[in-house]
């Protein structure tokens, strides 16, 4: 643990003007307050807020937020008010403070809803001051670094995933590279140890047979860089165990076919000295086609600036370099903290980042905290392509965006409005998937709505939360309409006029703030026209046992033949899932209708689906409800190559068990002296479970080869 003078030095190293006193009665007070309570580890508590500051000011970040780091818990956890932050200590850190510790609050309760209502008291916290998220960060990476101390399995894969789905991305985002790495891999080693030490191993080999690869290729290209004129540093990395896994499962490739599995970064001096190394490089060694990209010319939202490029250099080893200025370099190490000074009170306001006020916007349309959970992970979670508008502006989005998710980036009334495209001058279809430097002119009509099927393809966050909040507003109104309807119906029925004053007063009964409100529940089937009827002239009620509501009830607690529904269906229509291709939640999918046996439903890329290319008018465009899978299990096959040695078949399985996946079925389909082929039917429930499983096999030695089966 830090000493209290340890600390003091260290943050008067980097900002001689900062307040020791401050600083040394805020190590006291914590000390004071936290007192005996001890961490699961057994460590004092204390020991953790001391850590947070010290991951603070390696950032060099300021007075204030070194003081919050080692306060952030002592309201929460102990007798101390802000009262008492507030008086000691002002009211900048106050405020700090009390942003950490609402979220604090509300982090240890374990329901999804909360965690959706925790995120978004965080980006509200961070839009006003983003040194909340920064001390908050800092409080998760240390937690994570003492995550083996926590006794509860359960406990510490839900700490695993919310930090994997938010808090790694989050920490990309705001530029700061190595506590997003190191994040993603203490995730990585709880939720998947397994794999994480079988990918270490295999890097471990071929450093061995490789030898110090890093520092030749590193002297090479100082030494090439240097007989041109230019000073370069030069650093080699290797990849870390996560981002290997990650491009695993992205590419659907083994470990044998990685050929970059190390990095290296050139740093000169100036902007003009990055593009003559990158073309002293290119000229030295063969380019990797389609691997170079300009993010100096075009920064990524997070600022980060660099050349990337691939060539095939020392022993005809792929390479992957970084090239940058020194001062690109810092901004990549640091982020946002590269460029704050608040020692000269200059505050960078949070709302700069213009990702930070698209997730707002995504707040402002969302109906309910998961949706607003959902669709930022959407947001943070992909890399991304940047395209211009026909006057030049550029926009960033999303690998996969769409020209609708290009409309909605530039404004929202013009995705709302939007019925055609054209890409670099040529009409397109709207789910025409976009590339990096694609020119995209939005062809826009007044009397034009979202249609509920662009959200079978869009991919950004904001047009999907624009397209659901159009739709709810479109059902309203049409149940709103059915639902008076039915009530006037049932007070004509009995010889009554519906009048809107008589049920005023009686809408509390129902749950129901307006008429509409009440309108809308009849019409979606919570209550039948006699239901009011019956509340405004208790006379007419009649049994109980109504056969209309019977009936209503009775289709209300039928269950769909799917675990997981699927929107876009036929009402009354036969549905059945393709044994072809297996679809499986999370897929995307396309459904076949077909006289007689209904409508079957395929993965897009199924190969049974080139039957069909000559029938368009028996496709239907249908996908999978949001949060599919969670319930129930679906079968999704799989074509495995395996080695044939001893103790092949059983790693295999126990990856597969691993991964909480069910074997339903095996098939030996082919066997040889070095290898079986197998067809294994696993059940599971969603598409990002088996992908997991998949990777997980991928990176077993034993394994040659794994593919899904796609008809």
């Amino acid at each position: 643990m830090m000493r209290q003078y340890e600390l003091v030095e260290r943050v008067t190293g980097y900002d001689p003007g900062a307040d020791e006193s401050a600083l040394n009665r805020a190590y006291v007070f914590s000390m004071k307050a936290h007192g005996s309570q001890l961490r699961e580890s057994g460590d004092p508590y204390f020991s953790h807020p001391v850590e947070v500051a010290g991951i603070l000011s390696e950032k060099k970040l300021d007075c204030d937020s070194i003081i919050t780091g080692l306060l952030h818990d002592t309201v929460e956890d102990t007798v101390a008010t802000m009262e008492d932050i507030r008086s000691l200590f002002g009211p900048n850190v106050a405020r700090l403070v009390d942003g950490v510790t609402k979220l604090s609050q509300l982090e240890a309760m374990s329901d999804r809803a909360k965690q959706a209502e925790n995120f978004r008291k965080l980006l509200l916290a961070m839009s006003e001051d983003i040194r909340v998220l920064l001390v908050k960060q800092a409080d998760r990476l240390h937690n994570m670094r003492t995550l083996k101390f926590v006794r509860s399995e359960e406990k510490r894969h839900r700490i695993a995933n919310e930090t994997m789905d938010i808090y790694a991305p989050l920490a990309e985002r705001i530029g700061i590279r190595d506590w997003k790495d190191e994040l993603e891999d203490l995730s990585f080693a709880e939720l998947n140890g397994d794999a994480r030490t079988s990918i270490i191993n295999r890097l471990d080999f071929l450093k061995q047979r490789g030898g110090d690869i890093v520092g030749r290729v590193s002297a090479e290209l100082v030494e090439r860089l240097a007989d041109k004129g230019i000073d370069a540093e030069v650093y080699g990395r290797e990849k870390t165990p996560f981002s290997v896994w990650r491009k695993m499962r992205r590419k659907h490739i083994g470990f044998e076919q990685l050929s970059d599995i190390m990095a290296f970064r050139v740093i000169v001096g100036t902007v003009e000295e990055c593009y003559q190394a990158l073309g002293i490089i290119h000229g030295q060694y063969r380019v990797v086609p389609g691997r170079f990209k300009d993010y100096i010319s075009i920064p990524k939202p997070n600022e980060y600036r660099s050349l990337h490029t691939t060539v095939i250099g020392l022993e005809n080893q792929r390479i992957e370099m970084q090239i940058r200025s020194r001062e690109m370099h810092q901004v990549a190490e640091l982020g946002v903290a590269a460029h704050w000074q608040f020692k000269q009170g200059e505050q960078t306001d949070g709302r700069q980042y213009r990702w930070l006020r698209e997730l707002l916007e995504i707040l402002e349309h969302a109906e309910a905290p998961e949706e607003f959970l959902e669709n930022t992970k959407l947001e943070m979670f992909t890399d991304q392509v940047f395209c211009f508008s026909p006057k030049g502006e550029l926009k960033e989005l999303p690998r996969g965006a769409t020209p609708v998710d290009f409309a909605y980036a530039v404004h929202t009334e013009i995705g709302d409005t939007c019925v055609g495209v054209k890409i670099n001058g040529e009409r397109a279809p709207l789910r025409t998937e976009l590339k990096n430097g694609d020119q995209v002119e939005i062809l826009t009509s007044k009397d034009q709505t979202p249609s509920p099927t662009w959200e079978g393809f869009v991919i950004t966050g904001k047009a999907r939360a624009c397209i659901r909040r159009f739709v709810r507003s479109q059902q309203r109104d049409e149940y709103t309409k059915l639902g008076r309807e039915i009530v006037e119906k049932a007070f004509r029925r009995e010889g009554r006029v519906f009048e809107e004053k008589a049920v005023q007063g009686l809408l509390p009964k129902f749950s129901c703030r307006t008429i509409d409100d009440l309108c809308e529940a009849v019409g979606t089937g919570q209550y039948t026209g006699q239901d009011v009827l019956g509340t405004v002239f208790p006379e007419t009620r009649v049994n109980e046992n109504d056969d209309d509501k019977s009936e209503e009830q009775d289709r209300k607690n039928d269950k769909n033949e799917f675990a997981v529904p699927i929107r876009g269906l036929i009402p009354g229509m036969a549905v059945h899932l393709g044994t072809c291709c297996h679809p499986l939640p999370g897929d995307q999918i396309i459904g076949i209708s077909s006289t007689g046996k209904g409508l079957t439903i395929h993965t897009t890329d199924c190969e049974t689906l080139a039957n069909f290319v000559n029938v368009p008018e028996q496709w239907v465009d249908v996908h999978w409800e949001g949060g599919a899978g969670e319930e129930g299990g679906r079968v999704g096959r799989l074509l495995v190559t395996l080695t044939n040695r001893p103790g092949a078949l059983a790693a295999l399985t126990s990856v597969i068990g691993r991964g909480q996946g069910n074997i339903t079925n095996l098939k030996i389909s082919d066997r040889s002296t070095e290898f079986f082929e197998l067809q294994i039917d696993i059940e599971v429930s969603n598409v990002d479970q088996l992908s997991d499983i998949i990777a997980g096999l991928r990176a077993d030695p034993a394994v040659g080869l794994v593919e899904r089966e796609r008809g």
